[in-house]
């Protein structure tokens, strides 16, 4: 999936990077008005890592001025409900959401955030993504932007898009040259506050026998909330006899304190010990959640710190940033 110098063309009118779901979502939007772009990852190797996620009627649009939507509904199914339980799965109350379809144009619609990753890059010329690309700092001058990377390459376009999360380093970069400038608001280079841990992972194919909630051709979202350490975690199904899974501890205010420099990446590492704290937690829909872990393979479980933050700024120049609405 990786190109090489040689093949990337000279001249870029847009450089996005960042190859998650934000960045191909911009890459396709492009791909369609025939603008010319490429996408620069980091990561040596593409991963789709994550659990469920839900769209509705406010989102689905964009699938179907990308030509996609009959192929995202694929992956989906409708959600009508969300029960919430209590630590031993007594059910406390469910969050009634039918007819959102009658009221709004669509019903919210769940999926696994991989298999929605997998549609959108297969859908992005291989050509057009350069993987292992950490980008160092981006300097603008005579209207063009160049981004130097840790390779020592640098590409230049008319615009540049920061699609490569919390820790954009597209970000730093240009907070460095607003500050300097004097027009950075303070509020913007003040530390992220992390306020929970998540561990979260999408199941092989399980059966349904054991779990019926994989019959329905609708979403069982079950989680449970108020359990003990700031705990709560649960489950909901995907097409395919998945089961898309998270797991949350809510962070005291001084062990917040205590994570707040470390790196909040995707990926499958320092997981054992989140996994064991849970193992034995009952799950919604039967057995224990360490059963649901099981599994999943472990290259597909990740682990991230869930930061609080509001940025003010999210342009400057010829630079832009994108946040991770997706």
């Amino acid at each position: 999936m990786s190109t090489t110098s040689s093949e990337i063309p000279t001249k870029l009118e847009v450089i996005i990077v960042g190859a998650g779901i934000g960045g191909l979502v911009l890459g396709q939007l492009l791909e369609q008005i025939d603008v010319p772009y490429h996408i620069f990852e980091r990561a040596t190797t593409i991963k789709p890592l994550g659990a469920a996620m839900s769209l509705g009627a406010s989102v689905l649009p964009i699938f179907e001025q990308l030509g996609l939507l009959e192929e995202f509904k694929k992956i989906c199914l409708p959600c009508y409900n969300a029960d919430m339980c209590n630590d031993k799965t007594e059910k406390l109350g469910c969050l009634d959401m039918k007819g959102l379809d009658k009221l709004l144009g669509s019903q919210n619609l769940i999926f696994a955030r991989p298999q929605l990753f997998d549609l959108l890059l297969s859908r992005i010329p291989t050509h057009k993504i350069s993987l292992g690309k950490k980008v160092l700092r981006t300097v603008e001058k005579e209207g063009r932007v160049r981004v130097h990377f840790s390779d020592n390459t640098t590409h230049e376009a008319d615009i540049l898009v920061g699609a490569d999360g919390v820790y954009s380093s597209v970000r730093q970069s240009l907070f460095k040259h607003l500050d300097r400038q004097g027009v950075l608001p303070k509020s913007d280079m003040e530390t992220f506050a992390v306020a929970s841990i998540n561990m979260v992972g999408v199941t092989i194919p399980e059966d349904p026998s054991k779990y019926p909630q994989l019959k329905d051709n609708f979403s069982h979202f079950s989680v449970v909330i108020g359990g003990s350490g700031g705990r709560s975690w649960g489950v909901t199904n995907a097409p395919g006899n998945q089961i898309c899974w998270s797991l949350i501890t809510q962070l005291s205010e001084s062990d917040a304190r205590s994570m707040q420099f470390r790196n909040s990446e995707w990926g499958p590492e320092s997981l054992e010990s989140m996994y064991k704290e849970y193992e034995n937690t009952l799950c919604p829909w039967g057995g224990t959640m360490g059963e649901v872990m099981k599994g999943t393979p472990k290259d597909r479980i990740s682990k991230v710190f869930i930061e609080e933050k509001l940025f003010k700024t999210w342009y400057g120049g010829r630079t832009m940033l994108l946040g991770a609405g997706l």
